[in-house]
């Protein structure tokens, strides 16, 4: 399988070390429109400053798409147009309108694979997490409450396309936000359709969200809250799930950065009435971020088989995009300001 990868940024250069650890595809291409960075690749790897010169020319099988958010569902559409499998990471699109046209397109490909790089699923933590509620060794979910923050709109490694809403669709609620959602989303196996929401850039006084606020609820009475905020100060990622024998609190993340802390899943085992609110719990720690190599894995085992993307599949996107676009609309003066 011959890959090209179409930017390579952080993440970029990141998938191109676990492809190479990970499976016997070969990278022969890379488009990035930084000169500089281009001096990172290769020397044996074609190189091409237009992602629709690298789709269009190169001889590839798949593509990683690793590029700002205004030209991701550009760049999947035109891959599938030319007979490629994709793999694109989050946001797979500025809005839900966006990500829709690409559906249409794919519809036209059954035989090609699209994926999303919806990483955190991958995490360990995460996996333990699923594995024990679908177990149902706890019962049912009552409620989820997630808070993912980090100090400020842009790290050290982005550069300011974040901050405009033109270019990059939304602020912290769609670039980090969006898989807090995506995790409530997959752990929970819930679609919320009631949803109440605070958005607001009151300190960054960027055109998009340095905050988001968010109150969901299912038709089945499953109940989630959100913080999403860029105005954190200490990074935290923080998911607690509360079932009816118990909870499962997923704190910390192991992130490049390492600025969240250690990643933890607290398992607590409820005995209603007589642990009087002491119950028992126990601590995994988990010391490897295997995430991005178990998430290239799963990506070439469905094309090695022909198998159903089913973790971070197109309609994944869909539903998460809705989800993050419902929050937005849902606050009255911010769906007057971006969507009346």
């Amino acid at each position: 399988m011959r890959v090209g990868i179409a930017g390579y940024g952080v993440v970029g250069k990141t998938r191109h070390a676990s492809i190479q650890k990970n499976t016997s595809y070969k990278v022969v291409a890379i488009s990035e429109a930084n000169t500089q960075v281009q001096s990172d690749i290769p020397s044996d790897i074609d190189i091409f400053d237009d992602y629709r010169d690298l789709i269009s020319q190169a001889e590839l099988d798949i593509i990683f798409i690793s590029l700002p958010n205004k030209f991701a569902s550009d760049a999947v559409s035109l891959s599938l147009e030319n007979g490629l499998n994709v793999f694109c990471e989050k946001p797979p699109a500025r809005t839900l309108d966006e990500l829709i046209k690409v559906k249409k397109i794919y519809k036209k490909y059954p035989n090609l694979k699209l994926m999303y790089g919806f990483n955190h699923r991958f995490h360990l933590s995460v996996e333990e997490a699923k594995s024990i509620i679908d177990s149902n060794t706890f019962g049912k979910i009552i409620n989820l409450k997630g808070v993912y923050g980090k100090s400020q709109m842009i790290s050290f490694n982005q550069t300011d396309w974040r901050t405009k809403r033109e270019e990059s669709g939304g602020g912290i609620l769609l670039d980090q936000g969006i898989h807090m959602l995506d995790l409530m989303r997959y752990l929970s196996g819930e679609r919320f359709s009631e949803i109440f929401s605070f958005i607001d850039n009151a300190f960054w006084n960027f055109d998009v969200e340095d905050n988001a606020y968010a109150l969901m609820k299912s038709p089945n009475g499953v109940v989630a809250q959100l913080h999403s905020s860029a105005t954190q100060w200490r990074h935290v990622f923080n998911l607690e799930i509360t079932l009816q024998k118990g909870s499962l609190v997923l704190g910390g993340l192991l992130t490049g950065s390492k600025s969240y802390g250690d990643e933890t899943l607290r398992i607590i085992s409820s005995n209603p009435g007589k642990d009087r609110g002491a119950p028992v719990e126990s601590t995994s720690k988990y010391n490897e971020d295997v995430s991005w190599d178990n998430e290239i894995k799963y990506f070439t085992d469905c094309l090695k088989n022909d198998s159903t993307i089913q973790r971070g599949s197109i309609e994944d996107a869909i539903e998460t995009m809705n989800l993050v676009e419902e929050i937005y609309k849902a606050d009255p003066h911010w769906k007057k300001k971006y969507y009346s």
